[in-house]
C-alpha cells in the first residue's frame, strides 16, 4: 500500500524545489554565493555589503511582497488552498530575484535609482529575501488586516528615514524616474 503526501509534504517539497531552483537561476546568471569579500554578516548597511549579506535595509520591501502576494492571493485565488497561494507567492518572488539579477535590471538600477554602484543581490541574499517574502505572507495571514497595513506603512517609513529609499521609492524610480527625488535621495 502506498502512502499519499500530505498537505504539508507537498508544501515542503515545493518549496525546496523552488528554493533550489532559485539558487540555481542564480548561480547560472554569475552571482556569487557570498559577497566578493569573503565575509557572512547578518546586516548589509548601505554601501559595498548592501545586497550581498543576509540582510539589509531592502529587507523589509520583501516583507511587504508577502504582505501583498497573502492579500492578492485572498481577493483573487481564493479556491486554491493556502498552500497553493503561498507557493505561487514564492514562486512570484523566486521569478523576481532572478530578473532582479539579470545585467538588464542592474544596468536599470545603476541608470534610473540611487543604487549606482548597485552590482545585484548575492545567492545568500537572494534566498534570504524570499525567506522574507514568506515571512511576510506568514505574518499577514495571521495579522488583522489593519496591523498589516501598519506594518507595510511602517516598514516603508523606517527605509526611507533610514536610507532614503524604500520599496515605493523603488519601483517609481525604475518605471519613471524622476531627476528630484534621486537628487533628494543623494541628499542635495
Amino acid at each position: 500500500m502506498q502512502r499519499r503526501m500530505g498537505p504539508t509534504t507537498r508544501i515542503a517539497l515545493g518549496t525546496a524545489a523552488l528554493v533550489a531552483a532559485t539558487a540555481a537561476a542564480l548561480a547560472a546568471l554569475g552571482r556569487p554565493a557570498l559577497c566578493s569579500c569573503g565575509e557572512l554578516e547578518l546586516w548589509g548597511a548601505v554601501g559595498p555589503k548592501q545586497s550581498q549579506m543576509l540582510a539589509d535595509w531592502y529587507s523589509p520591501s520583501h516583507v511587504i511582497h508577502g504582505l501583498l502576494f497573502y492579500f492578492a492571493g485572498w481577493a483573487m485565488l481564493r479556491r486554491w488552498s493556502l498552500g497553493a497561494r503561498f507557493l505561487a507567492a514564492l514562486a512570484l518572488e523566486a521569478a523576481w530575484e532572478i530578473v532582479e539579477n539579470t545585467p538588464l535590471v542592474i544596468d536599470r538600477y545603476r541608470e534610473a535609482t540611487m543604487a549606482l554602484g548597485y552590482s545585484g543581490d548575492s545567492i545568500v541574499n537572494s534566498l534570504s529575501d524570499l525567506t522574507m517574502m514568506a515571512a511576510g505572507f506568514v505574518i499577514a495571514r495571521r495579522l488583522p488586516v489593519w496591523a498589516s497595513v501598519a506594518l507595510g506603512i511602517a516598514a516603508e517609513l523606517a527605509a526611507l528615514l533610514a536610507v532614503r529609499d524604500n520599496l515605493t521609492l523603488n519601483v517609481w524610480m525604475l518605471i519613471a524616474p524622476s531627476s528630484e527625488i534621486l537628487e533628494w535621495q543623494a541628499g542635495a
